[in-house]
């Protein structure tokens, strides 16, 4: 993809299944990628990969839901890298329940997770965007936040709130030359959509029920979001902002 090359591109989440395809694929068109994770081990198994492969990648350990430690992390990395220039929101978790079977305890950590990270790493990043005047955003949600999800009320509800994010901050920055985009995978094979097949009969249920639906005929692989995100991210996407692309092998195809 044009533009990529020599761009800090931040991943959050991106010791994970998704994330890891991203970072793979920022580096592989030329991006210094800092695979932001909680999970130290599984932030520099990624680098391992990505310098393995001859990219430049960095590992940084943070919760993101901590407004002040996410600050620290970003300045940590363009310390070494430069202002980012690429922002990719991906840090997600879940697991399926039914939402009377649910708490508060359970929400809060649901929302810290997969909405929290996002405004945290946004709102420190943005600023900077914003100053110089360029900048891509590019947060992946999820079909769920479209279209509702059973098992899944509280998580949809964050991905909904990413997707208005979006769309939101995208009117805000537009004339600031920073584009914000949003992703929104399908059922694809990644610890939260197989963690259904742990949680009883009705999980396993909606797990087969989702994979048998999907037109392509089968679940989606993270390397199929890789693609659409490094395209939001170049300078062949400089025209595309408020967007919601949904990667779901044709399951939901409306709207």
């Amino acid at each position: 993809m044009e533009g990529l090359s020599g761009r800090a591109a931040i991943v959050t989440g991106g010791g994970g299944a998704i994330g890891r395809a991203i970072a793979l694929r920022l580096a592989a068109d030329g991006a210094i990628v800092g695979v932001f994770d909680l999970n130290r081990d599984a932030a520099r198994a990624v680098v391992q990969a990505i310098t393995d492969a001859g990219g430049r990648a960095h590992a940084v350990a943070v919760d993101l839901a901590d407004y002040d430690a996410t600050g620290r992390a970003i300045a940590e990395f363009e310390d070494t890298a430069g202002p980012t220039a690429i922002l990719v929101n991906n840090a997600g978790w879940d697991r399926f329940r039914l939402f009377l079977d649910t708490d508060p305890a359970f929400w809060d950590h649901v929302i810290a997770v997969n909405l929290r990270t996002a405004l945290n790493t946004t709102h420190r990043i943005a600023r900077g965007m914003t100053a110089r005047k360029a900048g891509r955003i590019v947060t992946i949600a999820s079909d769920a936040g479209r279209v509702g999800s059973m098992g899944e009320a509280v998580y949809s509800a964050c991905k909904g709130g990413l997707i208005a994010l979006t769309k939101s901050l995208a009117r805000e920055f537009a004339a600031r030359n920073v584009t914000v985009n949003c992703v929104c995978p399908g059922p694809t094979d990644t610890p939260i959509f197989n963690s259904f097949l742990d949680e009883g009969e009705l999980g396993a249920k909606v797990h087969e029920a989702l994979t048998r639906m999907v037109p392509l005929r089968r679940i989606g692989k993270p390397e199929d979001m890789a693609g659409i995100v490094a395209f939001l991210a170049s300078d062949e996407a400089a025209y595309l902002t408020g967007q919601v692309v949904s990667v779901s092998g044709g399951l939901t195809m409306h709207g």
